[in-house]
């Protein structure tokens, strides 16, 4: 069994610690929190071992009537791997923290790809990270970005990608992000960060993006434009994104026309917290125009990364291939919808 530890209990963390629980080969040993909340009070409730992340502050969690297991350094010692799903920015400092106690470490798409020996998507460069000490789960737009160039790069070959990606303002537990009431070029310059990020797992393609920042809370979605190299058809493509485990190709018939839908059906499908771990792409929306391939999806910014991390954990410790550990971690979280 893997032991596994996750520094910072967020967004991101809570939802890779319950993942870890569910594999067959991993064992939580613990979760680390800076502040006791409604998160740390919850990872107690589950059953997590808590750990003060900052020592000044483990007096908090006393005073809060939060039960700790220790200081985030006997966490470290402890795991086989650490998961650093802090802040953008904090895991570069922990980074120290982890190399001291000579335990690898995965970090999150906010912090800057020279932290890493590789940044990491499962379907596209899994055999990457074998054995590294530090590696970087790319974000959850440059992921879906990547599980969908991967297919098509192997199946037709790509001349060109043109992402143009409709940004929400903030996760719904943000407060800080709001009130909003803008649409925002973000960055107003080109390309935005996503295209350079998805090249750290695509040295090689040619890729423009362009973002915007909208007032919702709920998803991201994507409007693509592939130039392919091979000849395709639209039916041929979206044959090609249905085969593939990571990408759901939304029915017509399930009248599902925006995100708010795909939340509530992911809900009514009993996902916890309504998390959508794949690539969500409208199958009306697939069309080929000579060489260029057009489609629309949606990326869950809460949760689509949480199955890459449970990989980046196995590729890491090396215990499986990409293959058998996207297997595992997909029944493990009875992935597919």
């Amino acid at each position: 069994m893997l032991s596994v530890g996750v520094n910072g209990y967020g967004t991101i963390g809570k939802r890779v610690a319950d993942a870890v629980v569910a594999q067959p080969d991993m064992e939580l040993v613990g979760v680390a929190k800076t502040r006791p909340n409604y998160e740390a009070e919850r990872a107690v409730a589950n059953g997590y071992p808590l750990y003060a992340a900052i020592e000044e502050r483990a007096e908090k969690f006393d005073a809060a009537d939060i039960d700790l297991a220790g200081l985030v350094e006997e966490l470290v010692e402890e795991a086989d791997v650490m998961v650093d799903a802090t802040p953008s920015g904090i895991g570069a400092e922990n980074k120290s923290l982890y190399e001291e106690h000579d335990t690898p470490a995965l970090y999150q798409g906010g912090e800057d790809a020279d932290l890493v020996d590789t940044s990491f998507n499962a379907r596209a460069n899994f055999a990457d990270a074998a054995g590294a000490d530090r590696v970087r789960v790319v974000s959850c737009n440059t992921t879906g970005l990547s599980r969908l160039v991967a297919p098509l790069e192997e199946e037709y070959g790509i001349e060109k990608v043109r992402a143009t990606l409709v940004r929400r303002g903030g996760d719904p537990a943000q407060t800080d992000r709001g009130p909003i009431n803008d649409i925002l070029p973000n960055p107003r310059t080109i390309p935005s960060h996503h295209g350079p990020d998805v090249q750290t797992i695509f040295p090689d393609l040619a890729i423009d993006t362009l973002g915007l920042k909208v007032p919702a809370t709920l998803m991201h979605t994507h409007s693509i434009n592939v130039s392919l190299t091979g000849d395709a058809t639209a039916d041929e493509v979206r044959e090609l994104l249905e085969s593939q485990t990571r990408t759901f190709v939304i029915p017509e018939h399930l009248d599902i026309d925006g995100a708010g839908k795909l939340k509530e059906f992911a809900l009514d499908a009993g996902r916890p917290r309504g998390d959508l771990w794949e690539n969500c792409i409208w199958g009306e929306s697939i069309s080929v125009e000579g060489d260029d391939l057009y489609l629309f999806q949606a990326i869950h910014q809460e949760s689509d990364v949480v199955p890459e991390n449970v990989d980046a954990i196995r590729a890491v410790a090396e215990t499986a291939d990409a293959d058998e550990s996207i297997e595992t971690t997909n029944d493990a979280l009875d992935m597919g919808l």
